[in-house]
Formats: structure tokens, sequence, C-alpha cells
């Protein structure tokens, strides 16, 4: 296992403790460290993340009927382009830097506050789980518009010919508030979501890595498992969000709701008058197929570079002090 060394070899003091960061210097690592490990999450894994908002469709063409996701990929490359499950993918990468970088130095920050507050400065539950969800209010609020651009150019059949199209059309046809129709729904999802995400992977590190040195493989293990657990709870409300973001018009047309549909309640009473219960875990497969390595690149590329990073200040710290 890694350690942190001075120049005499010997492990500093506090060797391994990378959670504990100096205090000037935390909240620039915790976001240069946030906003890489967001970009990384999104991208890798964008195409399955197309499959996954198409496979969510109410009432799909038939010819964007997909039975798996190998499948749905298969056919969206061999029907319509190589590059088609990367549509939509600038406007992502756009949102998810700032979104992931207020998203990790929020939680790290409220977390440290609680943990003082409710355990003494040890790991407790509670605070992981409450400091995931306001984290999740700032990072949605980033997010929210980007989401709403990006899941109208994955949809099959998608009329905008670019990203500026897309976000002209919007504010066009449906006004600026239309970037923020789901943002309640967003916000009612991710808040289970983050509070399970975060229980999950912290109580996962309590029994892989309980002394919390820098381990890549239990930060993989504890990423993938927390983002299968939290993406297959919030699956129904992930499927609600993704009707609001992209209005589908032959699903609302034909249950004859006119103009654009809004608000949580309306979304889950349309996808249950749609489906029954069946509709609300849509896509369940993709999404989880999603979460899991996309959560294990966010939390293996976050530690990694919270240890890089504080290494190299350690390690300048202690030149600068010299021997003892």
């Amino acid at each position: 296992m890694s350690e942190i060394k001075g120049k005499d070899g010997e492990p500093l003091e506090g060797d391994g403790d990378y959670e504990s960061l100096p205090s000037h210097a935390s909240l620039t690592i915790h976001m240069t460290a946030g906003a890489v490990a967001g970009i990384l999450e999104h991208t890798v894994m964008y195409p399955v993340d197309s499959v996954k908002t198409r496979m969510q469709s109410l009432q799909p063409d038939p010819k964007a009927q997909y039975s798996s996701v190998y499948e749905a990929l298969r056919r969206i490359i061999q029907t319509e382009g190589l590059l088609r499950p990367l549509r939509g993918l600038n406007i992502t990468m756009l949102g998810a830097g700032p979104a992931h970088a207020l998203y990790f130095a929020c939680y790290e920050r409220v977390k440290c506050i609680l943990s003082e507050v409710i355990q003494n400065g040890g790991n407790s539950h509670i605070a992981n789980g409450l400091a995931g969800c306001v984290a999740t209010v700032l990072h949605d609020a980033v997010m929210n518009p980007a989401e709403v651009v990006k899941q109208r150019m994955q949809m099959y059949n998608s009329p905008y010919r670019n990203l500026l199209d897309c976000v002209r059309t919007i504010r066009h046809t449906e006004g600026l508030a239309a970037f923020y129709r789901s943002y309640s729904t967003q916000l009612a999802m991710n808040i289970p979501f983050q509070a399970v995400h975060f229980m999950t992977y912290e109580l996962m590190q309590e029994r892989l890595n309980p002394r919390r040195r820098y381990h890549p493989g239990s930060h993989i293990l504890s990423g993938a498992a927390a983002g299968a657990v939290s993406a297959a709870i919030t699956t129904p409300l992930d499927v609600c969000k993704t009707l609001l973001n992209t209005q589908e018009n032959v699903a609302l047309s034909s249950m004859h709701i006119s103009g654009q549909l809004t608000g949580m309640a309306n979304a889950f009473r349309t996808v249950y008058r749609f489906g029954g219960m069946a509709a609300f875990f849509k896509g369940i497969q993709a999404r989880v197929i999603y979460q899991m390595p996309s959560t294990a690149i966010a939390w293996s590329v976050y530690e990694f570079f919270k240890y890089f990073l504080t290494k190299q200040q350690m390690e300048g710290e202690a030149g600068t002090a010299g021997p003892v």
C-alpha cells in the first residue's frame, strides 16, 4: 500500500491520512479532483447513458425498441452512425466539470462539520448521507440544464442539428423555465440516490479499507457497489425525470395530454397511466450498467487525485521544514 514519505525516506507524520487535508489547500484539491472525476465519469460511459435515455421512452419508435444494452448500441451504430451514441456529450462535459467540483468540495466540507458535531470527528453514516444531500442541491443546480439538452439530443430522431440549435429552440418555444422543469424531480431522485450512494461507499470503505489509506481496489469496488445499489433504488424517479426532460410528444399525445408536462406528481401519474408499475423500471438494466462503472471511475479518480495532490503538498512542506 502506498505511503507518503519525506526526503529521508521515512514516513511523514500522519502517513496515509490523505483524508485529513491541510485546511488552506483542501478546497482547491477537492474541487480539482472532483472536476476531473466528474468529466471522466460522464464521458467514459456516455454511450450507455444514451441507451438508457432511449430505453426509458414510454412510447418509443418501432425502430428504437431494444431488448438489451448491447443490442441497442449495435443497432444505433449500424443504422445511425458510429458517433450517434456520443450525441450530447459536449454539453455534458461542460456541465460535469463545475458541477462535480462543487459537489465533492461541498460534500467533504459538510461531512467534516457534521461528523464533528454528531460523532466528535469520527465517521458518521448520518453525516455522510446528509453531506451527500446538501452537495446534490448544488450539483443539480448546475447540471440540470445540461441534462435537459443532453437527453433531447440522445432521443431517436432528435430534431436538433447541434447543441446551440437545441438550446435556442428550447428557449424560444418553451422558455427558460424548461431548463429547470425537472429540477424538483431531479432533486427528489438524487437526494436519496446520493444519500444511499455515499452511505454505501463509506460503509464499504469501513469493511475493505478501515485505515482509510489510498487503496485503488477498495475505491473501485466501493464505488461500483454504491452506484449499483443507489441506481436500482431510484430508477422510478429517473424515468419520471427523463419524461419531463424529453417531453415525449408521441406518448403525451396518445394520452391526450396537451401542452408541456410539468411537475413530479404529473410525471408519476403519466408514467403509471401509461404502463403501470412496470413502466417505472424501464431502462433499469442500462441504468445499473451505466452507474456501476461510472461511480467506480468517479471515486477511484477522485481518490487518486486527492491522494496525489496531498502527497505533493506534504512532501513539499516536509522539504521546506528540513531535517529535525
